[in-house]
């Protein structure tokens, strides 16, 4: 049943279905009108925040600010945005992406050749570490039947509008990770464009943990048949922190698969998340099987999370499609468990958290950023006392 434009009736209230398909795309700023409170892709986002990412002005991030470690068969190079790669997998469909898009005079191409296979992952890192607005690309690019794993890791503080861009070749596999770990201070707005081969295979985790105002905006075009993706995500928002996800699969090709499971935890006071899950499935996707899932737990008074998913079918020659969304407090059957079996009421709340987070986590594949997550959780938690 395809949905219909406007409000519809939904298990979390009337919420705006939008065709994603049908939005303007352009990668000139002037395209697109200045950012409100009132335009449904902005309507969560504490504007004030952005701190200049939505200007048709600002700076780049030079070579300096981007170290990389590169596994065998991954190369990197820096071209003029003017490249016939940049732009191969979509276009911005907002001003912020529009406006970091034509501020980067420069784009990071991450390669990974043709049939190679490693089991080393490569590890880029951005640390901006200024106040200034600034703007980086990056585009990465797997060829036929290569099998990489790939980390970008943003660090330190910063103000940075990013665009990625992944293009898959027929039969290729990733392990895609970005993370979010950003001091107080920092904002980063993130568009991220995937367009999949010919039975190809990405796995696209996103983890953010620290940074007064970050948002990724993950889409993936499925426009070849019998490619998958799935997209995890995790976070954990304290007290004055605003993270907004905000996934997108646009099934085009027969015979596709996607799964997308994003958690997160909130403790504090004005800590908010928002997840906006949309899945489209075209006329031409017959075959294809989907699910969306979001989950959400509530550590403490004052924190607020927003969770919508949007699934609309235009075919009804499908495998299957659902979605699930749920945010509350902790699950008083498991502290109770725990707590029978002589464990502090306290202990058991942190055993609950990392539990609840650690199965996202554990979905990275990448065992140095998940023994560091979960170090960083055990951090936060001890902070908070919860």
């Amino acid at each position: 049943m395809a949905a219909q434009h406007g409000l519809e009736a939904h298990s979390h209230g009337n919420v705006p279905i939008q065709t994603r398909s049908e939005r303007p795309r352009s990668t000139s700023v002037s395209d697109f009108p200045e950012l409100s409170n009132r335009q449904e892709i902005w309507r969560y986002v504490p504007l004030d925040r952005l701190r200049g990412l939505d200007k048709e002005v600002m700076g780049e991030l030079t070579e300096s600010e981007v170290t990389a470690e590169l596994a065998s068969g991954t190369s990197m190079r820096w071209v003029d945005s003017t490249d016939p790669l940049v732009g191969s997998a979509g276009l911005p469909e907002e001003r912020v992406s529009a406006a970091a898009w034509t501020n980067a005079s420069k784009t990071l191409v991450i390669e990974v050749e043709a049939e190679s296979e490693t089991t080393d992952a490569s590890f880029l890192k951005i640390a901006p570490n200024t106040a200034e607005a600034k703007a980086l690309h990056v585009v990465v690019s797997v060829g036929n039947h290569a099998k990489a794993t790939i980390a970008l890791d943003h660090l330190g503080q910063g103000v940075l509008g990013e665009n990625v861009e992944i293009v898959l070749g027929d039969g290729a596999q990733l392990n895609f990770v970005t993370l979010q770990e950003w001091e107080s201070g920092s904002t980063h707005v993130s568009t991220q464009f995937s367009k999949l081969g010919r039975d190809s295979s990405l796995k696209h985790v996103v983890v953010t943990m620290g940074g007064d105002l970050v948002r990724v905006v993950p889409a993936v075009s499925l426009s070849a048949a019998g490619a998958e993706v799935n997209m995890y995500g995790v976070y954990l928002a304290g007290s004055g922190n605003y993270f907004e996800h905000r996934p997108y699969v646009d099934h085009i090709a027969e015979n596709c698969v996607s799964n997308v499971a994003y958690k997160g935890a909130l403790q504090g006071v004005g800590a908010h998340t928002v997840w906006v899950g949309d899945v489209l499935i075209r006329e031409s996707a017959v075959g294809t099987s989907t699910y969306e899932l979001n989950r959400n737990l509530l550590l403490t008074d004052g924190a607020r999370a927003d969770s919508v998913p949007n699934l609309e079918i235009e075919t009804g020659k499908i495998e299957g499609a659902g979605h699930a969304s749920a945010s509350g407090r902790f699950d008083d059957e498991q502290l109770f468990y725990l707590m029978s079996r002589g464990i502090d009421e306290d202990q058991a709340r942190k055993l609950v958290v990392r539990g609840f987070l650690s199965e996202v986590i554990q979905k990275i594949g990448i065992e140095s950023i998940e023994q560091r997550l979960i170090s960083a959780i055990e951090a936060e938690l001890e902070k908070a006392g919860a």
